[in-house]
């Protein structure tokens, strides 16, 4: 199964890019394709209904990628905290539940983390706990900074403790003045002290972002067949 589930260990590292990126990847080299956002925070309310801006960014890439989420909330915070807040209640049987029945319909299912996998969702349940029980891989999303090292160690480290199948780590919005010197230790280290591969470097791209650009810039910073662990034809350029 083209299945995975994409994290990282800080807020603000460019999954939901990395999301839409695959995503539309994914689509144009034929393969059908849903990004499923299984808890969404930070809501936005529009004309009383209540939209996920990361659903709605990937629907901006590509309209024909399926997207889907099984809770929203307007609350910027810990999925725990933010149901509490809003008095519902965050059921991994439902997400399961909802996932298991994407899944038979489409080639590709992408589930896009709100939080690290240490963020509570519901009481004595954290986001690892959701990832065992879909039994999905994950893959990491990381940016170029030296202070982003201890923190993804830690959070690979727990996926490990967890029996959770990562795939790898991709390296996101690598800007123009970034020494190659850091990237080169960045990767050295987190390939060295976690046994996991870096699989994918990606560019800082302008926030009006032409779809296009974007599915080259994966096609050509990340490896998509060792993220999925599969031959892919279409990229067999030879």
């Amino acid at each position: 199964m083209l299945n995975l589930y994409i994290t990282s260990a800080n807020k603000g590292d460019g999954k939901t890019f990395v999301s839409a990126g695959i995503a539309a990847t994914m689509q144009s080299l034929g393969y059908s394709t849903c990004v499923y956002k299984p808890i969404q925070t930070s809501g936005i309310e529009i004309k009383g209904f209540m939209q996920s801006p990361d659903l709605t960014f990937i629907k901006s890439i590509d309209p024909y990628i399926n997207t889907h989420f099984s809770y929203l909330f307007k609350t910027n915070s810990e999925p725990l905290i933010a149901a509490e807040k809003e008095n519902e209640f965050i059921d991994i049987e439902l997400i399961n539940t909802e996932y298991q029945r994407i899944i038979p319909n489409t080639d590709c299912v992408l589930l896009d983390g709100d939080n690290g996998l240490l963020s509570p969702i519901a009481p004595s349940l954290q986001t690892a706990d959701m990832i065992k029980k879909l039994q999905i891989p994950v893959l990491f999303v990381i940016t170029p900074k030296e202070d982003s090292i201890n923190d993804t160690l830690l959070s690979i480290y727990t996926a490990q403790e967890k029996g959770i199948d990562i795939r790898g780590v991709v390296i996101n919005n690598i800007r123009e003045g970034c020494s190659k010197e850091l990237l080169t230790a960045i990767t050295r280290v987190v390939e060295e002290y976690s046994n996991v591969s870096i699989l994918g470097l990606l560019p800082h791209l302008d926030e009006k972002i032409v779809p296009e650009e974007l599915i080259t810039s994966v096609l050509n910073g990340i490896d998509i067949e060792s993220i999925f662990r599969v031959k892919i034809e279409k990229l067999d350029f030879n």
